[in-house]
C-alpha cells in the first residue's frame, strides 16, 4: 500500500529540490538583511557579528537592530502563509485569503481601538488584534453561511467587509493625535520598519502552536478539498475541522497584523505558489510557510534598499506584487471557466 501512495521518483526529486531552493533563498535573503544597510558589512562579517565576534559597533548593529527584523520577517511570513493556506482550503478558493476576506483589516481595527484606549503593551495589542480579527471572521462567515463557505460568495462578502472596516479605520486614525496618526498611517500599509525584539516571542509561540494544530488537521483539511461529503465518508467531521482551522487562521493573521500592520499579498499568493512549485494537488502547509517567509523577507529587503536611505513600508512592495498576481489569477480563472 505504501508503494501505491508514494509520489513518483521524479515528483519526489522535484519536491526535494523545491525545499532546498526555498531554504537557500531564505538563508540568502536573511544574510543580506543582516549585512545591508547604512552601515554595510560583508556576509562573512555579518555572520561573525551574529556570533558575537568582531567590531563592537558592527555586533551592535547586526544583533540588536537587524537580527530582530530578519527573525520577525521569517516568523510573520510563515504566519501569513499558513493562515492563507488554511482559509483557501476551507473556502476551496484561491482568492480565499484572510487579507481579502477582511480579517487582517479587522485585526488592525482592534489594534487602533486599543491604541485609542491608551494601551501600548505587546500583550494588549496582540489580544486586541485577535479579537478584532475574530469579530471580522464571525461577520464574514455568518453572512456567507448559507453557501457553505465556498464559491465567490465568501470572497465578495469579505471584500465588502474589508471596505467597511477600512472606512472605520480611517475614522479611528483621524481621532489619534498627530504623532500616533502618522505612525498608524505608515503601519496601515504593513511594515517591518521599527519592529522590536519583544514581538519575537508572541510571534514564535503563535507560529509554533499553529504549526502543531495545522499538522494535526492536515489530513482532514486535505480531505475537505475534495468536498464535504467525501470527507465525511472518510470519517472527517467537516464542521469541527472547518471552525478549528478558521480560529487558528484568524489567530495567526491577527498576531502578524499586530506586529507589522496588514501586509498584503503573502497570505494570498504563498499557498498557490507553493502548490505549483511542489507539484501537489492540495495546498502543502509546510511548503506554504517556507514560501511565505521567503516572499516577505525578500519584499522587505527590496523595500529597505530600493530608495535607500529611505526605507519604504514592506507592504508597498507586497501590494505591487500582489496586484500583478491577482490580475494573473483572475485572468487564468476566466480562461479555465469561460
Amino acid at each position: 500500500m505504501t508503494s501505491i501512495i508514494r509520489p513518483p521518483a521524479a515528483l519526489q526529486r522535484r519536491r526535494i529540490m523545491a525545499w532546498a531552493l526555498g531554504a537557500v533563498l531564505l538563508a540568502g535573503v536573511s544574510v543580506a538583511t543582516l549585512a545591508l544597510g547604512d552601515l554595510g558589512v560583508g556576509p562573512l562579517e555579518a555572520l561573525s557579528a551574529l556570533a558575537g565576534t568582531g567590531d563592537a559597533g558592527t555586533v551592535l548593529v547586526v544583533r540588536e537592530w537587524r537580527l530582530p527584523r530578519a527573525v520577525l520577517g521569517i516568523l510573520i511570513g510563515a504566519l501569513l502563509a499558513l493562515s492563507g493556506a488554511l482559509f483557501q482550503t476551507v473556502t476551496r478558493n484561491p482568492l480565499g485569503s484572510p487579507d481579502i476576506l477582511g480579517f487582517s483589516v479587522g485585526a488592525f481595527t482592534g489594534v487602533l481601538l486599543a491604541t485609542l484606549a491608551g494601551a501600548g503593551t505587546v500583550l494588549a495589542l496582540t489580544g486586541s488584534a485577535v479579537v478584532g480579527g475574530l469579530l471580522a471572521a464571525v461577520i464574514v462567515f455568518a453572512l456567507s453561511a448559507r453557501t457553505g463557505f465556498r464559491g465567490l460568495t465568501v470572497v465578495i462578502t469579505g471584500v465588502g467587509i474589508t471596505a467597511m472596516l477600512g472606512a472605520v479605520n480611517v475614522v479611528l486614525v483621524v481621532r489619534l493625535d498627530d504623532v500616533r496618526a502618522r505612525a498608524a498611517a505608515v503601519w496601515a500599509t504593513g511594515s517591518l520598519n521599527g519592529v522590536e525584539v519583544g514581538w519575537i516571542l508572541p510571534a514564535a509561540v503563535t507560529l509554533g502552536t499553529g504549526a502543531v494544530v495545522v499538522a494535526a488537521l492536515a489530513p482532514a483539511m486535505q480531505a475537505l478539498e475534495f468536498g464535504e461529503e467525501r470527507a465525511a465518508g472518510l470519517g472527517v467531521r467537516p464542521v469541527a475541522v472547518r471552525w478549528t482551522a478558521m480560529l487558528v487562521g484568524v489567530a495567526m493573521i491577527s498576531v502578524a497584523t499586530a506586529v507589522t500592520g496588514p501586509v498584503g499579498f503573502v497570505a494570498l499568493a504563498a499557498p498557490q505558489i507553493a502548490r505549483r512549485l511542489w507539484g501537489t494537488g492540495t495546498i502543502p502547509f509546510g511548503a506554504s510557510a517556507l514560501t511565505g517567509a521567503v516572499l516577505l523577507c525578500a519584499s522587505d529587503l527590496v523595500a529597505s534598499r530600493l530608495l535607500a536611505p529611505v526605507m519604504l513600508p514592506t507592504g508597498i512592495v507586497t501590494v505591487c506584487l500582489g496586484g500583478v498576481y491577482l490580475a494573473w489569477l483572475l485572468t487564468r480563472r476566466e480562461k479555465e471557466n469561460p
